[in-house]
């Protein structure tokens, strides 16, 4: 589904990303960990048409879309939920689904069906439907981030950071929820900092160390891999 082949990014005089090559196939959960300036972010950010791309090239579903706008990129079914949630925190969390619909608004009817299936996902925002986003728990603001992403219907799901700020029941609700997406059809990209959350939910990974891929395999490899669990797991399972 997702094909990127030397990609580099760079802000200015600071480079990214240093010809990264991975891919996405459909119907896997595939999963990009690192340390904090990886590039894990600016990874997503290119794909999504958000980062500077320098070289390389990104193609989707044999199209590519290197340099697009974004907008262009969401309209071919990539969404990407990004760090920190980003809602619009003045609006509610209806009117924050309804506007990650937007690119569906002139299908009402459709829209209402992905508005309860969202709220059939996570019950708590149909309580909170009419509440502003900006006063949820940090835990219902991201799965509000998660079914606004949905409310697209992408064919492919960007997931930057999804246990970031949560406590340990709700990453694990959160986890469910991304395992739960993949059993659906759903094909996920996701870059978590907590490494063993993400190599358990990946059907694939890689390891980004300076611009870099250098480790890929599958989640449970890559688990078990001496030096990813020096770098990455260590802290996690002590």
């Amino acid at each position: 589904m997702l094909d990127v082949k030397g990609l580099s990014v760079e802000y200015g005089h600071v480079q990214a990303l240093r010809g990264a090559d991975l891919e996405v196939r459909e119907g896997e959960i595939v999963a990009i960990i690192g340390s904090n300036g990886a590039g894990k972010t600016s990874t997503l950010m290119a794909i999504s048409g958000l980062a500077p791309v320098t070289a390389g090239r990104i193609t989707f579903r044999g199209e590519a879309i290197t340099g697009r706008p974004a907008h262009t990129i969401t309209g071919l079914g990539i969404t990407q939920i990004l760090e920190g949630r980003q809602l619009f925190a003045d609006q509610t969390v209806e009117d924050n689904l309804l506007l990650g619909a937007y690119t569906r608004l002139r299908d009402r009817r459709r829209v209402r069906e992905l508005l309860d299936r969202e709220l059939d996902r996570f019950p708590i925002l149909r309580d909170r439907r009419a509440q502003l986003a900006g006063t949820l728990s940090g835990g219902e603001q991201q799965m509000l981030a998660i079914s606004r992403g949905l409310m697209s219907e992408p064919k492919l799901l960007l997931m930057d950071e999804p246990s970031m700020g949560l406590a340990p029941l709700l990453v694990q609700q959160i986890a469910r929820t991304i395992r739960q997406l993949r059993d659906e059809g759903a094909t996920i990209l996701l870059v978590e900092q907590m490494a063993s959350v993400a190599l358990a939910l990946a059907d694939r990974a890689y390891v980004l160390e300076n611009g870099r891929v250098t480790l890929s395999g599958t989640g449970r490899e890559l688990a078990q891999n001496p030096e990813v669990k020096r770098a990455y797991l260590g802290a996690e399972s002590a």
